[in-house]
């Protein structure tokens, strides 16, 4: 018997008994419509709806796909989906478990049944990252002649995981994640349909905001947890899912914790202000509890790359392209394991030596020109790029530094207004030691430079 997404013993055991399978099971979607997000890959055209025969004619067939997305947002899903829906014959596969054996097996299989009984074949194939190149290349020759449509599900980044020469024969459909709406639409759904709990019991929204945060964007996990809260209340004998019964089901508490109010500025701030104190430890927990919260992974290192530059600044220059690596590794990763990331640059910009000078010199300076002391461009530094610009005086008599010792020219700068102002004053801690030693004596060469008027 061939692999198949769900054998027919299993279909007819979840037809005469629904409580047999996992409520995430039960819910999954029978037709497109009824999936949750992801809407921009569902639109009429798309290759999702060419693979299960909508529009399918002509003589532009229906193309391979690649599914790349973090767990729990739809994947397997959208292949469950065509598998019931697809005139084709359908073929699933998993690259934990295959190999190119089985691989080949499936080939064989798709070129007698399109010979011999003219029926196409889909091929899900689940974590592909996990083949070797050697593997996704015995899929080329299938997919280049079409004697299989391939989807492969991905929680990797297929341009490192995925061979150039499968990705050029394939559509890459990139997943969204799932928003709290989705969510919340997903578990009415399962409260209400026969399928899933059939109304027997409610869900508060405070338990909802729970589930919410539990979930983390993870319809799987979502769906995983109402089923667990709901059993616990039905044991119980409640007809309502309580805040409670959630905690106690799932053995997670509820982070008090309003990402709209004032305790989502009052954890940041703290969180922040123990980096300053350089409380590793306070850190962390107000980091945790964010993260608790389901607070925006992103949000969080946006805050730590300003902390990086107005509390530590050149006390250690390390701290900026550390917190601009995490927040780029947040992009890319998402929950759960970008909280190994955020901690990394908490734990370091904690312990980093602090320093607020790049923050107060750009603060002096601001005020200054706020204050209305600007004033004109010294003649020596305008731009003497175009005609007529010498007999204007502009950039005559400016000295190239890198034709004078040291490559520190003797000239003014600043307009006269604030000649000789002092918005940098560094202090001596970590690395910007250094800088205290550089601007003194840099300020020294300069020194003999007047006003531009003297």
């Amino acid at each position: 018997m061939e692999p198949d997404l769900f054998t027919a013993a299993a279909e007819d055991r979840r037809e005469t008994d629904p409580a047999s399978s996992p409520l995430a099971v039960r819910m999954r979607p029978r037709t497109l419509d009824e999936v949750v997000g992801q809407q921009h890959l569902l639109k009429p055209g798309s290759p999702l709806r060419r693979l299960v025969g909508d529009g399918a004619g002509g003589p532009a067939g229906a193309s391979s796909v690649i599914l790349w997305g973090p767990p729990g947002i739809g994947k397997t899903t959208l292949a469950y989906v065509v598998s019931q829906a697809t005139q084709k014959r359908f073929v699933e596969l998993s690259a934990i478990t295959a190999g190119v054996k089985e691989v080949r097996a499936v080939i064989e299989g798709a070129k007698r049944a399109a010979g011999g009984y003219g029926k196409d074949t889909v091929l899900f194939l689940d974590e592909i990252h996990r083949f070797s190149k050697a593997q996704q290349d015995s899929l080329l020759p299938a997919v280049e002649n079409r004697w299989v449509t391939l989807i492969a599900a991905t929680t990797e980044n297929p341009y490192f995981s995925i061979i150039s020469p499968l990705l050029s024969r394939s559509l890459l459909l990139t997943l969204e994640p799932l928003t709290d709406e989705d969510l919340s639409a997903l578990m009415r759904r399962a409260l209400t349909e026969e399928r899933g709990l059939g109304g027997a019991v409610s869900l508060p929204a405070d338990a909802e905001a729970h589930l919410l945060r539990i979930a983390g964007g993870d319809a799987r996990r979502a769906l995983t947890a109402l089923e667990a809260g709901a059993g616990s209340a039905i044991a119980k004998g409640e007809s309502e899912i309580t805040l409670r019964t959630v905690e106690e089901a799932v053995d997670r508490a509820a982070v008090k914790y309003d990402r709209d109010g004032d305790q989502h500025y009052d954890v940041a701030s703290a969180l922040i202000k123990s980096i300053r104190g350089s409380d590793v430890d306070a850190a962390l927990h107000y980091l945790a509890r964010m993260i608790e919260a389901g607070e925006d992974p992103r949000f969080i290192a946006r805050r730590l790359m300003i902390s990086a530059s107005e509390d530590i600044g050149l006390a250690d220059p390390t701290a900026l392209p550390l917190a601009v690596a995490a927040a780029q590794a947040v992009a890319m990763i998402g929950f759960p394991e970008a909280a190994l990331t955020l901690s990394h640059a908490t734990i370091a910009l904690a312990l980093a030596p602090k320093s607020n000078t790049a923050t107060t010199a750009i603060g002096a300076a601001l005020a200054d020109v706020r204050a209305g002391l600007a004033g004109p461009v010294p003649t020596h530094l305008r731009d003497g790029h175009y005609k007529g610009a010498a007999k204007l005086g502009h950039a005559v008599g400016y000295v190239y530094p890198h034709d004078v010792p040291g490559a520190i020219a003797a000239q003014q700068y600043a307009p006269d207004a604030v000649h000789g102002k002092r918005y940098y004053e560094p202090t001596r801690y970590g690395a910007e030691a250094r800088y205290a030693d550089v601007v003194e004596k840099v300020r020294e060469r300069l020194r003999g430079a007047g006003p531009s008027g003297a």
